[in-house]
């Protein structure tokens, strides 16, 4: 069976940090991604990681204040964020699959597999 299973999140204050994960299982995928939605938003990209090269990507708004990163061996992505501000306030949702081009990896329809998604609030 295929997983995706989250973890951590929470409340924290503007400027605070948080750390959600999301541990991959019943397969091998080479993308990942992590989105958000907020209350009356749709699904948005936030980072992404291909295992192959290690490469990673980001939306703009959380450059410099969010990463992304995993464990191979453990078939684990982290998404750290720092500096939040009360706009981060969604709930995250990691994505696996494999095989996308790189146009692809931005939208949450190319992506087969879903985590249960995990509230991140940021207080103002």
């Amino acid at each position: 069976q295929v997983q995706l299973v989250q973890s951590g999140g929470g409340w924290v204050q503007a400027g605070g940090s948080l750390r959600v994960s999301c541990v991959a299982s019943g397969r091998d995928f080479a993308d990942f991604g992590w989105f958000r939605r907020s209350p009356g938003k749709d699904r948005e990209f936030v980072a992404g990681l291909r295992w192959n090269a290690y490469s990673t990507w980001y939306r703009d708004s959380v450059k410099g204040r969010f990463t992304i990163s995993g464990d191979r061996g453990s078939s684990t992505v982290y998404l750290q964020m720092n500096n939040l501000e009360p706009e981060d306030t969604a709930v995250y949702y990691c994505a696996a699959d494999s095989g996308l081009i790189e146009s692809a990896r931005w939208s949450p329809g190319s992506y087969g597999f879903w985590g249960q998604g995990t509230q991140v609030t940021v207080g103002s």
